[in-house]
């Protein structure tokens, strides 16, 4: 007989965002007394607590980390299911969730979504930025289907596909004494302020592949979320960044900004579709890669 079911994973996870059973009853729509006669039954059929109880809040044993572990990484999936199954009895396809590991892909997303939805009118789009375990986490969990990323990280069960082709450039504004150069070495931001996305430098391009392997660092490092802040403080002459030409030529006459090359060569980039082996033949998921390499061939 299974001791196990939904609900108790519904409410581990309650409690766990909640940070006590009365507020995790409210979640879930139940009394406190029922939610906690549940926890006691459970326990006692695991023959394990699953909470250290501290006055009226509550601490999860060794047993209730891992409990919470399985319910963080099954609840997404089951979700998911049921959802799929609402949308198949509303003569409905599905949606399409793609997650966003990428700032300024954002905009070459949309250049996409729009045919995609003309062309599937049966399925929905919906774009997640923030992740519960990261964005390959996210695929392995079920929270999204697709990962739009320019660093793929190839695991067993994953698939990652290139359907964009740029180069990372160098934004300054038209005052900066840089912007008539044909590139920039790496000792000549020693003394500015770089301008990037709020990510780690060790996945910062301008960092990885220019900056730090010649023994390089800015003179400041400020993260900002949005691009269009972001080429604003260049263009008023608060600092330079780095981004992907095409973004920053579509937006050069708007903001008052200049591309300039990082190092004699460039660095040349790709943006990457990720999704899941077992769904690769899912015609509205392939649709969507096809579309994106068809307008990259164009």
């Amino acid at each position: 007989m299974a001791i196990l079911d939904r609900a108790h994973l519904d409410i581990v996870r309650a409690v766990d965002q909640h940070g006590s059973l009365t507020a995790a009853a409210a979640s879930l729509h139940l009394t406190q007394s029922a939610l906690s006669h549940t926890v006691r039954k459970l326990e006692d059929q695991l023959g394990v607590p699953i909470w250290h109880r501290e006055g009226r809040s509550l601490r999860p044993t060794q047993a209730g980390q891992y409990l919470l572990a399985v319910a963080k990484r099954l609840l997404p999936q089951l979700d998911q299911a049921e959802e799929r199954l609402r949308q198949f009895a509303r003569g409905e396809r599905g949606t399409l969730r793609i997650g966003m590991e990428c700032h300024p892909c954002y905009q070459w997303l949309l250049k996409i979504v729009s045919p995609y939805l003309a062309e599937w009118p049966m399925v929905d789009v919906d774009v997640k930025q923030k992740f519960q375990f990261g964005g390959i986490g996210a695929l392995f969990a079920h929270e999204i289907d697709m990962l739009v990323t320019p660093d793929p990280l190839y695991k067993p069960g994953l698939r990652f596909e290139p359907v964009f082709d740029y180069e990372q450039v160098l934004v300054v504004s038209l005052a900066h004494p840089l912007r008539t150069a044909d590139h920039v070495e790496p000792h000549q931001l020693s003394d500015e302020t770089l301008i990037t996305y709020p990510v780690s430098t060790d996945r910062l391009d301008v960092y990885t592949r220019f900056l730090t392997p010649a023994g390089v660092s800015p003179r400041r490092h400020k993260p900002i979320e949005t691009t269009d802040i972001m080429l604003q403080m260049v263009a008023s002459g608060r600092g330079v960044a780095a981004l992907p030409r095409w973004l920053v030529e579509e937006n050069a006459e708007r903001f008052g900004v200049v591309p300039v090359k990082l190092g004699p060569t460039g660095v040349d980039k790709q943006i990457f579709l990720g999704f899941r082996e077992a769904e690769a033949d899912i015609d509205y998921l392939g649709a969507f890669v096809e579309l994106a390499r068809a307008r990259r061939d164009a």
